[in-house]
């Protein structure tokens, strides 16, 4: 493989005396300098901490051989931070022209998966304060799709999957608050994994509810690992600390869903890979979308969070788009967020309900494949005055409405080599039902390639077809 590999194969490396973190960090800055200045997937680059931490992992190593994963299991393992994640050691913008002052502290999980041992190589580009599922903003050039570079990488994490993707760190820690994780995941061909609201401490915490961090890697068993790292209370997020979790029984009741606006491509690739689950044991059945589009909901609640916090004296130094999106929400009323408010608590209802009759959902990520790199999205959907702007994803936004987990893994490639990701929601605290049955989806349909080696994905298991 091209570039760096994902966390597991880092650290067996490690551990066999393969590679030193130091090799590791180097190999990663080299494939920054060789390939961000196309791809632009980073904003700041944490060079010299980085290798002198590299090095502070390596005498860790020499001191207490394989027992130093036991004390620090991602010891020496690089990931990537989005800029909209705190962090003491390295300016966080927010994707935006507005004044940020510099955290004196890093965000929860940045801090826990430090203490983990993890190397911070850089902060990732995201669109102004997430605002938008691509990766553009005034603070850096858009950020481009590693299997076609004239092509989105999907957004708002797009720097965080093309980080993973372009093989420029281990792991990626990004944000989703409408499918910021799993649009750049199905997009790039990466893993990106939603957890369960609350799951992982969200600092500062967003006062619209929607927002959820989680990591974008190679593997299901990479999210995992760094998901269980990053997860607890904290004092800080009042609604962290979630623990309910979800047994899983073996054969499970799956629905699939199709939502309108699916490309031929992307109904192929999707189809394709449903047998893989029933190939697993699962019983699969087709069902209607069992719930109305939630997203004029979801435009009032997210346009009047971003209008509380925009000041009028601010709007010179805003993104375009966002600013329609601000103005939008100066003229949401209370009421009007009051009955956007209902939509979300209708929609948890009816989906909880669901969730009695169903273990896990699946569907395709995303309905199309990327679009050109410097839109917002597909071309009738540009204009965030139109309110549209969110309306080509509708398999993302709604379980961020309903705190559900959900995780984007690669389903396949599109005649033109463009990833397509499938997505598997399950009920919420059922993190562990959804890593699960990704993972062994994963390992039936094997991982993607890299983007750069131009080789064929080939399953690593037998798979029934039939």
């Amino acid at each position: 493989m091209t570039g760096v590999p994902g966390i597991r194969e880092v650290r067996a490396a490690l551990r066999h005396g393969e590679l030193s973190a130091t090799d590791h960090v180097r190999a990663a800055l080299t494939g920054i300098a060789e390939r961000d200045r196309e791809l632009g997937a980073f904003v700041a680059v944490a060079g010299e901490r980085a290798l002198a931490e590299a090095e502070a992992a390596d005498r860790m190593i020499r001191a207490l051989g394989p027992q130093a994963w036991e004390q620090k299991p991602l010891l020496g393992i690089t990931v990537s931070v989005k800029d909209l994640i705190q962090t003491a050691d390295l300016p966080t913008t927010r994707g935006s022209l507005l004044p940020n002052l510099r955290a004196s502290v890093d965000a929860p999980a940045v801090g826990r998966l430090r203490t983990a041992g993890a190397i911070v190589i850089g902060k990732t580009t995201t669109s102004e304060y997430g605002w938008c599922a691509s990766t553009v903003s005034r603070v850096a050039a858009a950020t481009r799709n590693p299997w076609s570079a004239g092509r989105s990488a999907g957004g708002s994490s797009g720097g965080a999957a093309v980080s993973v993707a372009g093989g420029m760190c281990a792991a990626a820690l990004g944000t989703d608050g409408a499918g910021s994780i799993r649009i750049p995941a199905a997009f790039c061909g990466v893993v990106g994994f939603k957890p369960s609201h609350g799951r992982v401490p969200y600092v500062p915490a967003c006062a619209d509810r929607l927002a959820h961090l989680g990591p974008l890697t190679r593997s299901v068993a990479d999210a995992r690992e760094l998901t269980a790292l990053m997860g607890g209370a904290h004092p800080d997020d009042p609604d962290s600390g979630f623990t309910a979790e979800h047994s899983y029984p073996g054969r499970l009741r799956i629905g699939w869903m199709e939502f309108p606006g699916t490309s031929p491509e992307v109904r192929r690739i999707t189809e394709d890979a449903l047998p893989v689950l029933a190939a697993l044991g699962h019983r699969v059945e087709p069902i209607e979308v069992p719930f109305p589009d939630p997203q004029a909901a979801l435009i009032d609640i997210i346009a009047a969070a971003e209008a509380a916090g925009t000041a009028p004296e601010d709007e010179s130094h805003c993104d375009e788009g966002r600013l329609a999106v601000v103005r939008h929400g100066r003229t949401v009323s209370g009421a009007a967020v009051a009955r956007a408010e209902e939509v979300r608590m209708a929609l948890r209802i009816r989906l909880h309900a669901v969730m009695r009759r169903y273990d896990l959902l699946v569907m395709a990520t995303v309905p199309i494949e990327p679009y050109a790199v410097d839109a917002i999205g597909p071309d009738w959907a540009t204009d965030p005055a139109d309110l549209l702007w969110l309306a080509w994803t509708p398999a993302t936004y709604p379980f961020n409405l309903t705190g559900q987990p959900a995780i984007s893994f690669p389903a396949g490639t599109t005649a033109d080599g463009l990833p397509v990701g499938l997505q598997l929601v399950g009920p919420v605290g059922g993190d562990e039902l959804v890593l699960s049955v990704a993972a062994a989806a994963e390992a039936a349909l094997g991982t993607m390639p890299d983007p750069f080696s131009g080789s064929a994905r080939e399953p690593v298991l037998p798979v029934a077809t039939g």
